[in-house]
Protein backbone atom coordinates (compact mmCIF):
# COMPACT_ATOMS: atom_id res chain seq x y z
CA UNK A 1 0.00 0.00 0.00
CA UNK A 2 1.08 3.50 -1.21
CA UNK A 3 1.29 6.35 1.57
CA UNK A 4 0.39 9.73 1.44
CA UNK A 5 1.59 12.21 4.09
CA UNK A 6 0.14 15.50 5.50
CA UNK A 7 2.13 17.41 7.58
CA UNK A 8 0.64 20.19 9.58
CA UNK A 9 -2.90 21.62 10.85
CA UNK A 10 -2.99 24.46 8.28
CA UNK A 11 -5.89 25.85 6.16
CA UNK A 12 -5.12 24.26 2.94
CA UNK A 13 -4.43 20.73 4.60
CA UNK A 14 -8.21 21.01 6.36
CA UNK A 15 -9.36 21.46 2.78
CA UNK A 16 -7.62 18.27 1.34
CA UNK A 17 -9.58 16.42 4.43
CA UNK A 18 -12.60 17.97 3.59
CA UNK A 19 -12.12 16.74 -0.07
CA UNK A 20 -10.42 13.50 0.36
CA UNK A 21 -13.51 12.26 2.59
CA UNK A 22 -15.48 10.29 0.58
CA UNK A 23 -13.60 9.52 -2.31
CA UNK A 24 -10.47 8.26 -0.70
CA UNK A 25 -7.90 6.52 -3.31
CA UNK A 26 -8.04 2.51 -3.66
CA UNK A 27 -4.71 0.81 -2.03
CA UNK A 28 -3.19 4.84 -0.33
CA UNK A 29 -2.99 5.00 3.00
CA UNK A 30 -3.76 9.01 4.12
CA UNK A 31 -1.95 10.29 7.42
CA UNK A 32 -1.88 13.23 8.71
CA UNK A 33 0.73 14.21 11.40
CA UNK A 34 -0.22 17.15 13.31
CA UNK A 35 0.09 17.83 16.69
CA UNK A 36 -2.71 18.83 18.36
CA UNK A 37 -6.51 18.29 17.55
CA UNK A 38 -7.57 21.69 17.54
CA UNK A 39 -5.59 24.26 15.45
CA UNK A 40 -6.62 27.88 15.33
CA UNK A 41 -7.84 29.45 12.20
CA UNK A 42 -5.44 32.54 12.02
CA UNK A 43 -8.00 34.86 10.59
CA UNK A 44 -9.80 34.30 14.20
CA UNK A 45 -6.94 35.27 16.33
CA UNK A 46 -7.17 38.18 17.21
CA UNK A 47 -10.71 38.37 17.80
CA UNK A 48 -10.38 35.37 20.29
CA UNK A 49 -7.13 37.42 22.08
CA UNK A 50 -10.06 40.19 22.29
CA UNK A 51 -12.48 37.96 23.63
CA UNK A 52 -14.87 38.27 20.76
CA UNK A 53 -14.35 34.39 20.42
CA UNK A 54 -13.99 31.28 22.62
CA UNK A 55 -10.98 28.83 21.38
CA UNK A 56 -12.96 26.09 20.76
CA UNK A 57 -15.34 28.56 18.37
CA UNK A 58 -11.99 29.60 16.02
CA UNK A 59 -10.51 26.10 15.65
CA UNK A 60 -10.56 23.13 12.78
CA UNK A 61 -10.80 19.91 14.52
CA UNK A 62 -8.41 18.07 12.66
CA UNK A 63 -8.54 14.75 14.53
CA UNK A 64 -12.31 14.51 13.41
CA UNK A 65 -11.74 15.53 10.08
CA UNK A 66 -9.00 13.02 9.62
CA UNK A 67 -11.46 10.18 10.99
CA UNK A 68 -14.22 11.48 8.85
CA UNK A 69 -11.66 11.23 5.84
CA UNK A 70 -10.44 7.57 6.35
CA UNK A 71 -6.93 9.35 7.67
CA UNK A 72 -4.48 8.33 10.18
CA UNK A 73 -3.63 11.16 12.29
CA UNK A 74 -0.72 11.05 14.43
CA UNK A 75 -0.33 13.91 17.27
CA UNK A 76 3.07 14.57 16.59
CA UNK A 77 5.59 16.73 15.32
CA UNK A 78 8.21 16.30 12.60
CA UNK A 79 11.90 16.71 13.46
CA UNK A 80 13.23 15.98 10.54
CA UNK A 81 12.84 14.97 6.94
CA UNK A 82 14.99 12.68 4.64
CA UNK A 83 13.92 13.73 0.81
CA UNK A 84 16.04 11.53 -1.00
CA UNK A 85 14.52 8.78 1.42
CA UNK A 86 10.95 9.85 2.01
CA UNK A 87 11.33 9.38 5.09
CA UNK A 88 9.90 11.55 7.99
CA UNK A 89 11.58 11.80 11.78
CA UNK A 90 9.25 12.45 14.36
CA UNK A 91 9.55 14.00 17.71
CA UNK A 92 9.64 10.49 19.35
CA UNK A 93 12.55 8.87 17.41
CA UNK A 94 10.00 7.09 15.04
CA UNK A 95 10.14 6.94 11.18
CA UNK A 96 7.36 7.71 9.01
CA UNK A 97 8.06 6.52 5.04
CA UNK A 98 6.35 8.09 2.60
CA UNK A 99 5.65 7.66 -1.32
CA UNK A 100 3.98 11.48 -1.66
CA UNK A 101 4.64 14.48 1.21
CA UNK A 102 2.71 17.87 1.48
CA UNK A 103 3.67 20.34 3.76
CA UNK A 104 1.58 22.70 5.46
CA UNK A 105 3.28 23.79 8.50
CA UNK A 106 3.46 27.67 8.59
CA UNK A 107 5.76 29.98 10.14
CA UNK A 108 7.69 30.13 12.91
CA UNK A 109 8.93 33.23 15.19
CA UNK A 110 12.34 33.16 17.09
CA UNK A 111 11.34 35.15 20.17
CA UNK A 112 14.07 36.81 22.45
CA UNK A 113 13.95 35.58 26.22
CA UNK A 114 12.01 37.32 28.88
CA UNK A 115 14.14 40.52 30.52
CA UNK A 116 14.28 40.34 33.97
CA UNK A 117 10.98 40.86 35.70
CA UNK A 118 9.26 40.58 32.28
CA UNK A 119 7.09 38.13 29.94
CA UNK A 120 7.51 37.91 25.91
CA UNK A 121 4.30 36.37 23.90
CA UNK A 122 5.11 35.29 20.33
CA UNK A 123 2.51 35.04 17.95
CA UNK A 124 3.67 32.44 16.31
CA UNK A 125 3.63 29.42 15.74
CA UNK A 126 -0.13 29.67 16.26
CA UNK A 127 0.08 25.65 17.72
CA UNK A 128 1.54 26.73 20.79
CA UNK A 129 -0.39 30.35 21.19
CA UNK A 130 -3.23 28.79 23.10
CA UNK A 131 -1.15 27.60 26.04
CA UNK A 132 1.39 30.78 26.22
CA UNK A 133 -1.96 32.86 25.99
CA UNK A 134 -3.63 31.65 28.83
CA UNK A 135 -0.50 31.16 31.21
CA UNK A 136 0.09 34.83 30.92
CA UNK A 137 -3.61 35.68 31.58
CA UNK A 138 -3.20 33.65 34.75
CA UNK A 139 0.18 34.87 35.93
CA UNK A 140 0.85 36.08 39.59
CA UNK A 141 3.41 38.51 37.70
CA UNK A 142 0.24 40.33 35.79
CA UNK A 143 -2.76 39.36 38.34
CA UNK A 144 -1.02 40.65 41.44
CA UNK A 145 0.53 43.86 40.34
CA UNK A 146 -1.39 47.31 40.22
CA UNK A 147 1.50 49.29 38.59
CA UNK A 148 1.59 50.17 35.36
CA UNK A 149 2.36 47.85 32.48
CA UNK A 150 4.72 48.65 29.83
CA UNK A 151 3.38 46.05 26.62
CA UNK A 152 5.98 46.86 23.82
CA UNK A 153 4.91 45.21 20.05
CA UNK A 154 7.27 43.88 17.52
CA UNK A 155 6.24 44.31 14.23
CA UNK A 156 4.46 46.87 12.05
CA UNK A 157 2.29 44.43 10.42
CA UNK A 158 -1.35 43.03 10.24
CA UNK A 159 -0.07 40.14 13.20
CA UNK A 160 1.93 42.86 15.43
CA UNK A 161 -1.25 46.03 14.77
CA UNK A 162 -4.16 43.39 15.41
CA UNK A 163 -2.55 41.49 18.92
CA UNK A 164 -1.46 44.56 20.27
CA UNK A 165 -5.10 45.99 20.13
CA UNK A 166 -7.15 42.63 21.12
CA UNK A 167 -4.24 42.26 23.95
CA UNK A 168 -5.02 45.45 25.63
CA UNK A 169 -8.62 45.58 25.01
CA UNK A 170 -8.18 42.39 26.99
CA UNK A 171 -5.67 43.68 29.15
CA UNK A 172 -8.33 46.93 30.21
CA UNK A 173 -10.93 44.59 31.01
CA UNK A 174 -9.59 42.08 33.20
CA UNK A 175 -7.51 44.38 34.88
CA UNK A 176 -9.13 47.65 35.67
CA UNK A 177 -6.63 49.09 38.26
CA UNK A 178 -3.64 48.46 36.04
CA UNK A 179 -2.65 51.45 33.63
CA UNK A 180 -1.42 49.86 30.73
CA UNK A 181 1.42 51.41 28.67
CA UNK A 182 1.45 49.77 24.58
CA UNK A 183 4.15 50.70 22.12
CA UNK A 184 4.54 49.50 19.01
CA UNK A 185 8.23 48.80 17.21
CA UNK A 186 8.24 48.61 13.27
CA UNK A 187 11.55 48.39 11.10
CA UNK A 188 9.64 49.77 8.59
CA UNK A 189 9.43 53.47 7.93
CA UNK A 190 5.27 52.64 8.29
CA UNK A 191 2.62 50.35 9.46
CA UNK A 192 1.44 48.13 7.31
CA UNK A 193 3.96 48.26 4.15
CA UNK A 194 2.53 46.91 1.10
CA UNK A 195 -1.04 47.83 2.14
CA UNK A 196 -2.72 51.03 0.78
CA UNK A 197 -1.83 53.70 2.47
CA UNK A 198 -5.09 54.37 3.69
CA UNK A 199 -5.02 51.34 5.76
CA UNK A 200 -1.60 52.66 7.54
CA UNK A 201 -3.54 55.33 8.60
CA UNK A 202 -6.71 53.84 9.55
CA UNK A 203 -4.29 51.85 12.02
CA UNK A 204 -2.28 54.77 13.18
CA UNK A 205 -6.10 56.33 14.35
CA UNK A 206 -6.69 52.79 16.02
CA UNK A 207 -3.40 52.11 17.76
CA UNK A 208 -3.21 56.47 19.05
CA UNK A 209 -7.03 55.90 20.39
CA UNK A 210 -5.88 52.88 22.13
CA UNK A 211 -3.16 54.93 24.07
CA UNK A 212 -0.15 53.15 21.86
CA UNK A 213 3.11 55.19 21.05
CA UNK A 214 4.28 54.03 17.54
CA UNK A 215 8.15 54.11 16.57
CA UNK A 216 8.68 53.46 12.62
CA UNK A 217 12.13 52.67 11.14
CA UNK A 218 13.76 51.35 14.38
CA UNK A 219 15.53 48.26 14.83
CA UNK A 220 14.02 46.27 18.02
CA UNK A 221 17.23 43.98 17.94
CA UNK A 222 19.31 46.79 19.37
CA UNK A 223 16.86 48.20 21.73
CA UNK A 224 16.10 44.80 23.09
CA UNK A 225 19.93 44.18 23.56
CA UNK A 226 20.28 47.11 25.74
CA UNK A 227 21.32 46.31 28.88
CA UNK A 228 18.48 49.15 30.03
CA UNK A 229 15.61 47.25 28.17
CA UNK A 230 12.90 47.73 30.38
CA UNK A 231 10.24 45.20 31.85
CA UNK A 232 7.06 44.13 30.86
CA UNK A 233 4.81 42.67 28.15
CA UNK A 234 7.18 42.26 24.93
CA UNK A 235 4.24 40.61 21.97
CA UNK A 236 6.69 39.31 19.05
CA UNK A 237 4.99 39.43 15.73
CA UNK A 238 8.22 40.18 13.20
CA UNK A 239 8.22 38.98 10.25
CA UNK A 240 7.80 35.33 9.67
CA UNK A 241 10.54 32.81 9.90
CA UNK A 242 11.20 29.28 8.22
CA UNK A 243 10.97 26.33 10.65
CA UNK A 244 15.00 24.84 10.85
CA UNK A 245 14.13 21.10 9.88
CA UNK A 246 13.40 21.37 5.89
CA UNK A 247 16.21 23.63 5.32
CA UNK A 248 18.58 20.27 6.21
CA UNK A 249 16.14 17.96 4.41
CA UNK A 250 17.27 18.16 0.56
CA UNK A 251 14.63 19.84 -0.36
CA UNK A 252 14.81 22.79 -2.30
CA UNK A 253 14.93 25.77 -0.09
CA UNK A 254 15.17 29.75 -0.48
CA UNK A 255 17.92 31.64 1.27
CA UNK A 256 15.51 32.26 4.36
CA UNK A 257 14.98 28.46 4.69
CA UNK A 258 11.26 28.25 2.95
CA UNK A 259 10.69 25.33 0.81
CA UNK A 260 10.47 26.49 -2.72
CA UNK A 261 7.45 25.44 -5.28
CA UNK A 262 6.70 25.69 -8.64
CA UNK A 263 3.30 26.57 -10.33
CA UNK A 264 1.68 23.04 -9.63
CA UNK A 265 2.84 23.43 -5.64
CA UNK A 266 5.55 20.94 -6.18
CA UNK A 267 8.88 20.93 -5.12
CA UNK A 268 11.36 21.27 -8.03
CA UNK A 269 13.78 19.21 -6.19
CA UNK A 270 11.59 16.82 -5.43
CA UNK A 271 8.22 16.45 -7.03
CA UNK A 272 6.63 14.14 -5.00
CA UNK A 273 6.32 16.99 -2.19
CA UNK A 274 4.15 19.87 -2.46
CA UNK A 275 3.98 22.61 -0.33
CA UNK A 276 1.64 25.63 0.59
CA UNK A 277 0.86 28.17 2.88
CA UNK A 278 3.70 30.31 4.79
CA UNK A 279 5.90 27.54 4.64
CA UNK A 280 5.96 27.46 1.16
CA UNK A 281 7.83 30.37 -1.26
CA UNK A 282 6.42 30.99 -4.83
CA UNK A 283 8.93 31.70 -7.15
CA UNK A 284 7.97 35.38 -6.67
CA UNK A 285 7.70 35.66 -2.51
CA UNK A 286 3.80 35.79 -1.72
CA UNK A 287 2.69 37.69 1.39
CA UNK A 288 2.42 35.52 4.92
CA UNK A 289 -1.10 35.69 4.94
CA UNK A 290 -3.27 32.60 5.41
CA UNK A 291 -5.76 33.90 2.36
CA UNK A 292 -3.36 32.45 -0.01
CA UNK A 293 -3.13 28.98 1.25
CA UNK A 294 -6.75 28.74 1.65
CA UNK A 295 -7.12 29.71 -2.24
CA UNK A 296 -4.36 26.58 -2.78
CA UNK A 297 -6.45 24.12 -0.95
CA UNK A 298 -8.26 23.47 -3.85
CA UNK A 299 -5.45 23.02 -6.17
CA UNK A 300 -3.14 20.77 -3.44
CA UNK A 301 -6.48 18.51 -3.49
CA UNK A 302 -6.45 17.95 -6.97
CA UNK A 303 -2.81 17.59 -7.72
CA UNK A 304 -2.10 15.18 -4.93
CA UNK A 305 -5.18 13.06 -5.86
CA UNK A 306 -3.33 12.99 -9.63
CA UNK A 307 -0.42 11.91 -8.07
CA UNK A 308 -1.71 8.81 -6.00
CA UNK A 309 -4.07 8.37 -9.47
CA UNK A 310 -0.13 8.14 -11.75
CA UNK A 311 0.67 11.40 -12.70
CA UNK A 312 4.52 11.16 -13.22
CA UNK A 313 5.04 7.56 -13.63
CA UNK A 314 3.91 7.06 -17.04
CA UNK A 315 0.61 5.59 -16.00
CA UNK A 316 -1.87 6.47 -18.75
CA UNK A 317 -4.94 8.37 -17.73
CA UNK A 318 -3.50 10.41 -14.94
CA UNK A 319 -5.21 13.79 -14.54
CA UNK A 320 -2.76 16.88 -15.28
CA UNK A 321 -1.89 18.86 -12.58
CA UNK A 322 -3.50 22.52 -12.21
CA UNK A 323 -1.63 25.25 -11.85
CA UNK A 324 -2.11 27.92 -8.93
CA UNK A 325 -2.82 31.36 -10.65
CA UNK A 326 -2.18 33.84 -7.32
CA UNK A 327 -4.41 36.61 -6.57
CA UNK A 328 -3.15 39.86 -7.96
CA UNK A 329 -4.90 41.82 -4.90
CA UNK A 330 -6.08 40.07 -1.91
CA UNK A 331 -8.85 41.23 0.59
CA UNK A 332 -7.33 42.26 4.36
CA UNK A 333 -9.51 42.89 6.98
CA UNK A 334 -7.96 43.76 10.77
CA UNK A 335 -9.60 43.34 13.73
CA UNK A 336 -9.05 46.73 16.03
CA UNK A 337 -9.59 45.15 19.09
CA UNK A 338 -13.37 47.17 19.19
CA UNK A 339 -15.57 45.32 17.22
CA UNK A 340 -14.50 47.85 14.81
CA UNK A 341 -11.99 46.95 11.51
CA UNK A 342 -9.48 48.16 9.02
CA UNK A 343 -10.59 47.27 4.93
CA UNK A 344 -7.76 47.18 2.76
CA UNK A 345 -7.99 45.86 -1.11
CA UNK A 346 -5.53 47.74 -4.06
CA UNK A 347 -5.53 51.25 -3.21
CA UNK A 348 -9.03 51.25 -1.31
CA UNK A 349 -9.60 51.13 2.72
CA UNK A 350 -11.84 51.73 4.90
CA UNK A 351 -12.53 51.48 8.65
CA UNK A 352 -15.45 51.04 10.77
CA UNK A 353 -17.97 48.99 13.00
CA UNK A 354 -20.07 47.44 9.63
CA UNK A 355 -16.70 45.70 8.52
CA UNK A 356 -15.93 43.99 11.90
CA UNK A 357 -19.24 42.38 11.06
CA UNK A 358 -18.30 41.53 7.79
CA UNK A 359 -15.34 40.00 8.65
CA UNK A 360 -16.92 38.04 11.17
CA UNK A 361 -19.42 36.50 9.04
CA UNK A 362 -16.49 35.66 6.43
CA UNK A 363 -14.53 34.15 9.15
CA UNK A 364 -17.58 32.07 10.92
CA UNK A 365 -18.57 30.91 7.95
CA UNK A 366 -15.12 29.72 6.85
CA UNK A 367 -14.59 27.22 9.81
CA UNK A 368 -18.73 26.09 9.66
CA UNK A 369 -17.59 24.56 6.20
CA UNK A 370 -15.54 22.43 8.07
CA UNK A 371 -17.73 21.44 11.10
CA UNK A 372 -19.34 17.90 10.95
CA UNK A 373 -22.67 17.60 10.23
CA UNK A 374 -24.85 15.07 12.41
Amino acid sequence: MKRLVLVGGGHAHAQVLRGWSGSAMADTELCLVSPQALAPYSGMVPGWLAGDYAFEAMCIDFEALAQTAGARWLATEVVALDAAARTLTLADGSSLAYDWLSLNIGSTLQSPAAPPNGRVLALRPLSGLHDAWQALLHDPWLTDDDAPLAITTIGGGAAGIESLLAVCATLRRLLPRRTLLPRLITRSERLLPGMAEGAARHAAKALQAAGAQVQCGLDATRLLKSPARAPGLLLWAAGAQAHAWPRSSGLACSEAGFVQINAQLQSPSHPEVMAVGDCAEWATPLPKAGVYAVRQGPVLLHNLKAMVAGHGSGKSGAPALLTYVPQTRALALLATGNRRAIAAWGDWSAEGAWLWHWKDWIDRRFIDGFALKP
